[in-house]
């Protein structure tokens, strides 16, 4: 399969490349993203034969739908990353917490977050192709989180690989910094900026755009790519949990096969989200993928309006920081597989321009067909913690926003399954403000944890316990228009 480019051809890059090419290479002409040519179809006698199979049979069986150029034993080596999960026979737990209401608990991995899912077998892949190319490669990742812990967690000395990580000063939760100013690896620099989860990507998707910084790296051997959701490389891996929860369904008898299901999606830059509506376009019978914000609630606002507005809009911190962003790369994805390059260019050139894109009232619902939009603020998310903790299920703030989702459509009686990105552990503080109703009190990380586990008669991974005593390696903070300087320090 190859890949092409979602603002069409600038003349200076191939109009196709294979997935290895687009992986190492990310940034298509134009400054937009690759996708592939078209998506593989599966019907009811597919995933019928996806029954009973383990997480690692069912996601080589879809991976080889896209015939992407790595071998089957890399691929398999990758996948078998799966088995550091907390179970390796079960990957992905689908949680039944009501009649109709199943959760899909994606944060079973190393850092306890979604990432892991895409990040480790992704991580190997890419590692592996530089390594064989004998080529040497600076990894960038931005993070609003869970990108940043879990990229550095897949690539820590791995050789060929050198990663620079960035995140907001200020805008993760205390456990994702730790995370990543506790991790080892002689190949890794983490780098805090002042500002927000929107300037670490803008500042990144600048660096793989400009000529003057690939100028500097290739005067040193080193070639650049990116561990954002902007590289297919994390998309493929988004896709597959989608389907394998259907499929998951079926195996226990909750829908039959070919029954409508909702998937409701806790969504910032669209990666997950974008998963979901490739599984539908593939064939899964999702009647409509349920995007749930936070109080920016710029993907809910284009869903139901059919405008992208960024003009005036200042990024509100939340208690679900991951979705703090007003830019979700994304959404380009999306535009593109709907509308075609040019008019993807288009919207993507108005946003660039003018803060602002207005789809056309066919456009508009044509994405209404497939999506609904949901935000649910601060107040609603903490009750909801606190409800369903009465229930005896714990989640994080990020997966409660899609129970407003959930609450709207579940008169409907489909099976309805949410993903949940994250696992409590990383946003103690403010779980703990929702299930003890006391939204004054400022709970430091370790309060928080020993307090929840108290309550809910819940284990704490020593994973995150262990990041309180792990000495900080990383202490760079800076203003965004020294980042090149800093990587280069780094480089040497």
């Amino acid at each position: 399969m190859n890949f092409v480019e979602t603002r069409g051809n600038d003349g200076k890059k191939a109009k196709k490349v294979t997935f290895s090419e687009a992986i190492k290479n990310p940034g298509a002409s134009f400054g937009g993203l690759y996708v592939p040519e078209y998506l593989p179809k599966i019907d009811n006698d597919f995933l019928k034969s996806c029954i009973s199979l383990s997480y690692k049979e069912f996601s080589k069986k879809i991976i080889e739908l896209f015939e992407i150029d790595i071998s089957e034993e890399v691929i398999k080596n990758a996948l078998n990353l799966y088995d550091k999960w907390d179970d390796k026979e079960n990957v992905v737990p689908l949680s039944k917490v009501e009649d109709i209401l199943f959760v899909s608990e994606l944060y079973h991995g190393p850092t306890r977050a979604f990432k892991d899912m895409a990040l480790q077998p992704f991580g190997y892949i890419l590692s592996h192709l530089a390594k064989e190319e004998n080529e040497e490669y600076l990894i960038l990742a931005a993070t609003s989180g869970d990108t940043g812990p879990a990229t550095l967690n897949s690539f820590a000395d791995k050789e060929n690989i050198k990663v620079v990580c960035i995140y907001p000063e200020g805008g993760t939760s205390d456990v994702q910094k730790l995370q990543m100013v506790t991790q080892k690896g002689d190949n890794l620099k983490v780098i805090g900026i002042n500002g927000n989860f929107d300037d670490a990507q803008s500042a990144l998707k600048s660096l793989l755009s400009s000529n003057d910084f690939k100028e500097e790296l290739q005067k040193r051997d080193i070639k650049l790519s990116a561990a954002n959701s902007v590289n297919f490389g994390r998309i493929i891996f988004q896709i597959i949990y989608h389907i394998y929860s259907y499929v998951k369904l079926i195996e226990l008898g909750e829908i039959s096969l070919g029954q409508e299901i909702y998937i409701a999606v806790p969504s910032g830059n669209f990666g997950d989200a974008l998963g979901a509506y490739y599984a539908k376009k593939m064939g899964v019978n999702i009647r409509k993928v349920l995007i749930s914000a936070n109080s920016n609630n710029i993907l809910s606002d284009l869903i139901n309006t059919g405008v992208y507005d960024i003009r005036d809009r200042k990024l509100k911190k939340t208690i679900s920081p991951a979705m703090d962003i007003l830019i979700s790369s994304n959404v380009e994805r999306l535009l593109y597989d709907k509308f075609g390059e040019v008019r993807c260019k288009e919207l993507m050139d108005s946003l660039k321009n003018n803060g602002y894109y207005k789809l056309t009232k066919d456009e508009h619902e044509s994405l209404q067909k497939d999506f609904r939009g949901y935000y649910c603020n601060d107040d609603e998310t903490k009750h909801y913690i606190s409800e369903y903790s009465v229930k005896n299920y714990l989640m994080d703030p990020h997966t409660a926003t899609c129970i407003k989702a959930y609450d709207d459509i579940k008169c409907s009686r489909r099976k309805t399954i949410i993903c949940s990105t994250a696992e409590w552990t990383k946003f103690a503080p403010a779980v703990m403000n929702a299930i003890s109703c006391d939204h004054k009190t400022k709970f430091s990380d370790i309060e928080a944890l020993e307090g929840i586990s108290e309550i809910m008669n819940t284990k704490i991974p020593k994973s995150i316990s262990n990041l309180f005593s792990t000495p900080i390696l990383h202490r760079t903070v800076i203003d965004k228009e020294n980042l090149k300087d800093e990587i280069y320090k780094f480089l040497g």
